[in-house]
């Protein structure tokens, strides 16, 4: 058997790491459990200028999927590659760490997809990059593990603020990503869906709650997240109890223009005879998950659910109702006044969904986020604290 070369490790470095299964606050506090990010490899930040003011026009679910969008178009890259890459949804844009290896084609790729973003939905994505070598040389850290959050799903855990100190680089007013050399790229969103309609909470919750919840002392980080998580699962239960996707309140979108925003996201114009066979196959999805097979889906789409991001932060959506979110509030507002953490929160009647469905086995993500834009009101809130 041929050996890997040096190369070839380093671009293996996320898939190698070992999964962990013992519960998240646990995990948080075991440093030793976590590993440094190769110095060569870069992170990637998208995001929509302006996302504050489109979520307030009604245009929350344009955010979503464009941020989606993003994500796809980099997740295709890396498949083609066999290389698995930590990505986080943040609602109106994504974070990525990847290999050298990559990085170009991802630059490509977003670039051809944020003129494609501008043209078919009039909103900007931004697209940059920050060597990770020059985030240590800075004096910040990234620290990752590989965090098993239900029997199929598995997503990174990231401590220190590295990707943070990156995220204001990217989206300072000087910044300025070098240009491209001539490079043929095609831009692929296979995959992309957006057909499911807003979902309301479990029959038995009242209320959606997005969350941001920052450390005011990076040291503390693994400390504060871990004190905010058990008080999480003391007041709403274990994270299968306050998922806010059920399979009883999940309905397809049915409209043609709903799923046209779709089509103009992932092939940039509304091809009306494709639309129709998307239409056509979205009604047949009601036969589908009514087998046992369709069903086994919408089970594994639940566990799937993208409703957790730690990247330095805590980013969650849950579900429970307003005697639960209440004490929550009253915890987080004294760790608050004790100078542990900064949050901002968004509470809505319902969460959204865009989906990243490579095959209806095991290849499929699902990216969650309050309604009414829930992590950009966070955020939002957050920034104001700030």
């Amino acid at each position: 058997m041929m050996q890997k070369t040096m190369t070839d490790a380093n671009e293996q470095f996320y898939s190698a790491l070992p999964l962990h299964k013992m519960p998240l606050h646990v995990l948080l506090v075991k440093q030793k459990l976590f590993s440094i990010v190769p110095a060569d490899w870069h992170v990637v930040i998208t995001d929509i200028t302006g996302s504050t003011n489109a979520v307030l026009q009604g245009r929350h679910e344009d955010v979503n999927l464009i941020a989606t969008g993003s994500i796809v178009s980099v997740l295709n890259l890396a498949f083609g590659m066999d290389i698995i890459i930590p990505f986080f949804f943040g609602g109106d844009g994504a974070t990525f760490i990847v290999p050298p290896v990559l990085i170009h084609k991802v630059m490509h790729a977003l670039t051809l997809y944020k003129n494609n973003t501008l043209a078919n939905f009039n909103l900007s994505l931004r697209a940059g990059t920050v060597p990770v070598a020059d985030i240590y040389e800075q004096g910040h850290e990234i620290h990752i593990a590989k965090y098993s959050s239900s029997a199929t799903f598995s997503i990174p855990i990231v401590l220190g603020n590295g990707l943070n100190y990156a995220e204001k680089i990217i989206k300072g007013d000087d910044y300025m990503f070098a240009g491209l050399a001539a490079q043929e790229t095609i831009l692929d969103l296979s995959g992309m869906q957006c057909r499911w309609d807003k979902i309301p909470p479990p029959a038995d919750k009242e209320e959606i709650v997005t969350l941001l919840i920052i450390a005011k002392e990076v040291s503390q980080q693994a400390v504060v997240f871990k004190k905010v998580l058990e008080a999480m699962e003391e007041l709403y239960g274990a994270p299968e109890i306050r998922q806010p996707i059920s399979v009883g309140r999940l309905k397809l979108k049915t409209t043609f223009s709903k799923l046209g925003n779709e089509m103009r996201a992932r092939l940039g114009k509304i091809r009306f005879l494709e639309l129709l066979k998307t239409w056509i196959v979205t009604f047949y999805g009601y036969i589908y998950f009514s087998t046992k097979k369709g069903r086994d889906f919408l089970k594994s789409l639940v566990d799937m659910s993208d409703t957790l991001v730690i990247d330095g932060r805590i980013n969650t959506v849950i579900t429970g109702n307003a005697k639960q979110r209440v004490a929550l509030q009253n915890l987080l507002n004294v760790m608050e006044a004790n100078g542990e953490i900064i949050y901002g929160i968004h509470i809505s009647g319902a969460s959204i969904m865009s989906c990243y469905v490579r095959n209806l086995d095991d290849g499929h993500i699902h990216f969650v986020d309050g309604a009414e834009g829930g992590y950009t009101q966070a955020a939002r809130m957050l920034k104001a604290k700030l």
